[in-house]
């Protein structure tokens, strides 16, 4: 991929689905939005590999749910980071969670999402680059 780094923002909330939306295009990043887990999973069965990281909430109104779509996108490519964002389902993260993702509980700074955000693909570019040797 060039330009910048592609991100799936999934999250149910308009308000805070534009205010993460503009940070994120002013941090660098192309986003991709959804408004609920149908549209997530449907965009991801479409387009996984066009996306360098997801990021989404995890209650998203009926249907599939946020680690719904943390384990579909890794189905798809499997060292997809994924940033789960939630005001109250924090504490099913271990469990439900895929492996070596971040859960930011709201309300957090954007800082802390785009840092999340930055940490898991420089993770992801490293590991990739000691596997190519």
């Amino acid at each position: 991929m060039t330009g910048s780094p592609a991100l799936f923002l999934i999250e149910d909330d308009e308000l805070l689905q534009n205010l993460l939306e503009m940070a994120l295009d002013d941090a660098g990043f192309e986003v991709v939005l959804a408004s609920n887990g149908n549209q997530g999973l449907a965009e991801l069965d479409a387009n996984a590999v066009r996306f360098n990281a997801i990021i989404t909430d995890i209650k998203l109104g009926k249907g599939p749910d946020g680690w719904d779509i943390g384990r579909r996108a890794r189905e798809l490519v499997h060292d997809m980071p994924v940033v789960y964002i939630s005001g109250d389902s924090g504490s099913d993260w271990s469990s439900k969670g895929v492996p070596n993702s971040v859960m930011l509980a709201k309300p957090f700074a954007i800082a802390q999402l785009i840092t999340a955000v930055s940490t898991l693909l420089n993770e992801v570019t490293i590991i990739s680059a000691k596997n190519s040797d």
